[in-house]
């Protein structure tokens, strides 16, 4: 039979080990859907005067079949095959293993090692080389798993590791600082919107001291294993060693390529730590936490489960509640966590969290998870700094904005979901360019002079496109804007992953045609004090040995960054926030690596725990108080506080109390509400802990006097009428 099987598979493409062998997959990841076909050239994506992908001069297309046997079944597969095909640029013989020798050998390997780091930037750039390097910028250390390039080609953060064009040997090692455990390697080719790069086949070498070397061999044929890699330049390959290596040192060696292009790869490698009994290398450092927490990945139906089991631990100090659906029917859950849950208590400040916006992005999904745990158990404890913030304020926490977009990720898992895969909703709307635009009507309104007299500087209406039935909103984005309309906001921030900085208001540059331009609020010393604080309490972006996460170096400027000046968002929530709204709003950029893996994720929340709690803490900063009525001593709603020289201003909740974030000063404060006289006074905001208290008792105008007195059927007397009826008679 083996003889058979070999005589069938000379006539078929070479298979990934990893591919089409049942219960093989690693970290829960699904094998790629599609391989390269050896001796054909997987079609670049189309460019401009190109023929379609897919076609080629002088290539015709037929279908053959193929018989399979495999454990007495017979199989029959169509396969395309090229009549003519081009030749595959190639730098070794290509030697293909026998793929039922794989698939067998497969079913005997310990799956689940996880990733060495390349991505999460564990792996540091010296443990990196490589046997020749186009320039500094496609050097190895960019041979990292889903490593971003700059805006320009051949800068200093290009998008992956290239071998010059004349190297015929090319190789790309990575050195795990001590034996581990090799079981498997994933690549992409090279991030670019100018080039086409990327490997199509590649061998894998090990070595314990970087000069003597083995490589990966088929059980069955005895010969070299030859992987098959990308078949375009971002979708993951992820191949698995016929037999798990244990090495220090991990070889690749490219054998084929895109014809016209050169090597370039991006890489992860799979790997388990083993035991030293020498004792002759340093240990890596550990990566935990003491925290006894749910530390791994959840879908729809375990965030939904764990959710239900903090409720239950904590029923007096937590609520569940929904804000909507998304497309696909999934409901936004939010976790709600005070001391009254379910009510808005005068005078205490609401503050949320949001994350998983964009799908693939999970750091924040799973961060959010663990702060409910973390504040359900440490309240039992009696924990002081925790009880105070479930006492003082009301917390929001809404793990997944994006549901739908998660659950095609999560499929996929941590490694092989790629850059964009499950970014956006099911639409395909990516929901931080889908909130309205209040930018351009405020900014056309205060270069025409109107702002604040005509138009205000604050709630900017929704613009009447927007609220047509045909819009293109998505409905989670609906949910979330009724969620604001519906809780008095005061600070909030949404959580993203790609990146380690914290960005702030406006994320629209004013200029239109501008890509990035400085472009700050009114409240910019407001939001920068924001934004310095979560950066510097976060144990990644103060770790002053790390290495920029792709192509932009934040650390230069504090890892805090105004959103317009990276990269112009329009439609973005934060911007919409401050706008619509009262509430101030972040990004947090929280990792390099969107989807980290599950083992990284004790790391992860040590990382961001303190910065989780101190940008909460931060809602106490500025002033805060309640506007009455000075006749019924009751609360006024939707009167507007102003402070002297900062054009914008903020309303209060239904009750009459409002919060207004302030860095240190002395501040003239107005307020102001219509049918009433307005009041200033001189409030002064300090380091001390908690906001300053500064009340305001406004009287009514006669006119307002009077419109209750004609509510309420009273009759107006014969001189007040007729001073009336002379006004009238005046204005007209």
């Amino acid at each position: 039979m083996w003889a058979l099987l070999l005589a069938l598979f000379a006539f078929a493409p070479a298979v990934s080990p990893a591919l089409g062998a049942p219960g093989n997959s690693v970290l829960g990841l699904a094998p790629p859907a599609t391989t390269e076909v050896p001796g054909s050239i997987p079609a670049p994506p189309s460019r401009p005067g190109q023929p379609p992908a897919g076609t080629a001069k002088g290539t015709s297309e037929q279908h053959v079949r193929i018989r399979v046997i495999k454990k007495k079944k017979v199989i029959m597969k169509k396969r395309r095959k090229l009549t003519h095909p081009t030749p595959l640029v190639t730098a070794k013989p290509l030697v293909t293993s026998s793929p039922a020798g794989t698939l067998n050998s497969h079913e005997k390997q310990e799956p689940g090692c996880p990733p060495l780091g390349l991505e999460s930037l564990r792996v540091s750039d010296s443990r990196l080389e490589a046997s020749s390097s186009q320039s500094f910028g496609l050097g190895p250390h960019r041979g990292r798993l889903n490593i971003q390039s700059g805006l320009e080609d051949g800068d200093l953060y290009d998008g992956a590791w290239c071998a010059e064009e004349q190297d015929a040997n090319p190789w790309f090692q990575v050195d795990a600082g001590h034996p581990t455990r090799f079981s498997g390697v994933i690549t992409q080719g090279r991030n670019s919107v100018w080039r086409y790069d990327w490997v199509t086949s590649y061998k894998v070498q090990f070595s314990n001291d970087s000069r003597t070397w083995w490589g990966s061999r088929n059980h069955s044929s005895g010969m070299d294993s030859v992987f098959p890699a990308n078949s375009d330049p971002e979708t993951p390959v992820l191949n698995l060693l016929p037999e798990p290596q244990v090495a220090r040192f991990i070889r690749l060696l490219p054998q084929t390529w895109l014809q016209g292009g050169t090597s370039c790869l991006r890489a992860e490698i799979l790997a388990c730590p083993v035991s030293d009994p020498n004792d002759l290398f340093l240990e890596a450092p550990s990566w935990g936490s003491s925290d006894p927490l749910d530390f791994r990945h959840h879908n729809y139906k375990a965030m939904r489960k764990l959710m239900k089991q903090v409720n239950e631990q904590c029923p007096n100090i937590t609520r569940i509640y929904s804000i909507g659906k998304s497309y696909q029917g999934l409901k936004l859950y939010v976790m709600e966590m005070s001391d009254q849950p379910g009510e808005h208590e005068l005078g205490e400040p609401e503050v949320r969290y949001v994350a998983g916006m964009h799908g693939n992005e999970a750091l924040g999904r799973e961060l959010l998870l663990l702060l409910m745990q973390f504040l359900c158990h440490e309240f039992l404890r009696g924990n002081p700094r925790v009880t105070r913030l479930l006492t003082e304020m009301r917390i929001h926490l809404l793990p997944s904005m994006n549901p739908d977009g998660y659950e095609i990720a999560y499929r996929r898992g941590s490694e092989l979901v790629g850059w964009a895969e499950g970014r956006w909703n099911v639409q395909s709307i990516d929901l931080n360019h889908n909130f309205a635009d209040l930018n351009t009507p405020l900014w056309e309104a205060q270069d025409e002079g109107q702002v604040p007299h005509i138009v205000p500087n604050h709630h900017v209406p929704l613009p009447t496109y927007y609220t047509l039935p045909n819009a293109t909103v998505a409905p989670e984005t609906r949910a979330v804007i009724e969620w604001m309309k519906r809780i008095p906001f005061v600070l909030s921030a949404n959580l993203h992953g790609g990146e380690l900085v914290v960005s702030y208001p406006f994320d629209m540059t004013r200029s239109p045609w501008a890509a990035r331009e400085l472009t700050p609020t009114p409240d910019d010393a407001v939001f920068r004090w924001l934004s310095t604080v979560y950066a510097g309490s976060n144990l990644a972006m103060q770790d002053t040995s790390r290495r920029p996460c792709h192509s932009q170096d934040f650390s230069m400027h504090g890892n805090i960054i105004n959103g317009a000046d990276w990269h112009t968002v329009p439609g973005s929530m934060n911007d919409f926030s401050y706008l619509h709204t009262n509430c101030f709003e972040v990004t947090v950029e929280l990792s390099c690596d969107k989807f980290p893996h599950e083992s990284e994720l004790p790391q992860e929340w040590e990382n961001n725990k303190d910065a989780l709690l101190t940008y909460l803490e931060q809602v106490r900063m500025g002033i805060a108080g309640v506007v009455r009525d000075k006749d019924t001593e009751l609360g006024i709603a939707d009167a507007v506080i102003a402070v002297d020289g900062i054009n914008h201003d903020v309303t209060t909740a239904r009750g009459g109390d409002y919060w207004r974030l302030l860095t240190p000063g002395d501040y003239m404060v107005t307020a102001s509400a219509e049918g009433y006289h307005s009041v200033t006074r001189s409030c002064r905001v300090t380091f001390e802990e908690g906001p300053f208290p500064c009340n305001f008792v406004l009287t009514k105008t006669p006119k307002q006097r009077l419109r209750e007195l004609l509510a309420a059927g009273a009759k107006v007397p014969p001189d007040l009428r007729r001073r009336l009826e002379r006004l009238r008679g005046q204005k007209d």
